[in-house]
């Protein structure tokens, strides 16, 4: 128990320290400042050249967008998410090493590869991952009512990139956890993996015309996810375009879907118009009593 104790105020106090010192100490190496940047150049594109030329600078749910960049990339760990994944992580392996004598969960281990075969090792596997993580989220009638978050969105703009429930951050850590933790990565900052992801997830969502040509068969692009948030989807169909930051798998695996350029398209789902529009009855939301079936 005072094992357990400490490693929650450690994690208290080491990520308000971290957070404190990311908004304070601007660099070259700091998620917060790189968010802020990245959100400011892809919005600046959605102003100079915008896709959807009706559609106004500060469109529809723009600031709880915005707000909810920052409660799912910082605030959500300060509430409890640190603490919690700390504790976790620290019974899985003591579990593990109790069941099997087994300390080192490498079975593929890359760290002898050079530094940047090892980060587009961990983006490409990660990516394929989280897209089986996505197609989970459509799949699951209770998964998608979390997921639903993120598609309620009516106005696409990069800001939508992470509007999501602080739920699916628990669904995609737990699954990522083990299979990560198998390629036993030498590199303790996998920094530029994580900026490189959210650049391109800004963009995925941006209201901006990016013709990609060939390169559309291996990475995502606005033209491509709009699909994914069109309201009305192909017969039978749950979900298309699952992609995260490549779209690959939609291709390789028969997901992808791109009849037309989807820019005036509708996005959204079904009864969209009862959906809470405040942050808190839609985090809420997820949790309510169902009476009516998944679509």
């Amino acid at each position: 128990m005072d094992t357990t104790l400490t490693i929650i105020a450690n994690a208290y106090s080491g990520y308000w320290n971290y957070l404190v010192h990311e908004i304070t100490h601007p660099s070259w190496h700091n998620y917060f400042w790189w968010l802020i940047g990245i959100s400011l150049v892809v919005w600046l594109l959605e102003i100079l050249v915008p896709w959807r030329k009706e559609q106004p600078v500060i469109r529809a749910d723009f600031w709880i967008d915005a707000w909810y960049m920052f409660f799912n990339f910082f605030v959500f760990s300060l509430i409890g998410y640190a603490a919690l994944s700390d504790v976790v992580v620290y019974a899985l392996r003591g579990g593990f090493t109790a069941l099997t004598g087994i300390t080192d969960l490498s079975w593929i281990d890359v760290r002898g590869l050079p530094g940047w075969s090892q980060l587009l090792i961990l983006f490409v596997v990660r990516d394929l991952i989280q897209w089986n993580v996505h197609r989970l989220l459509h799949a699951s009638p209770r998964l998608w009512e979390v997921h639903k978050v993120h598609h309620s969105v009516e106005q696409m703009g990069f800001a939508a990139h992470l509007r999501y429930h602080w739920g699916e951050t628990i669904v995609y850590r737990t699954i990522e956890y083990l299979p990560l933790a198998f390629f036993g990565f030498g590199l303790t900052d996998f920094f530029a993996v994580h900026i490189v992801a959210l650049a391109i997830g800004h963009l995925n969502h941006a209201n901006i015309n990016l013709p990609i040509g060939p390169l559309r068969y291996v990475f995502n692009s606005p033209q491509m996810h709009i699909w994914h948030h069109a309201k009305n989807l192909p017969a039978g169909s749950k979900g298309v375009n699952y992609g995260i930051s490549l779209s690959l798998w939609d291709w390789l695996f028969g997901q992808a879907y791109l009849p037309s350029s989807g820019r005036d398209i509708p996005l959204g789902f079904d009864h969209i118009e009862h959906y809470p529009r405040g942050f808190f009855a839609q985090l809420r939301e997820p949790f309510r009593p169902r009476t009516t079936p998944h679509p």
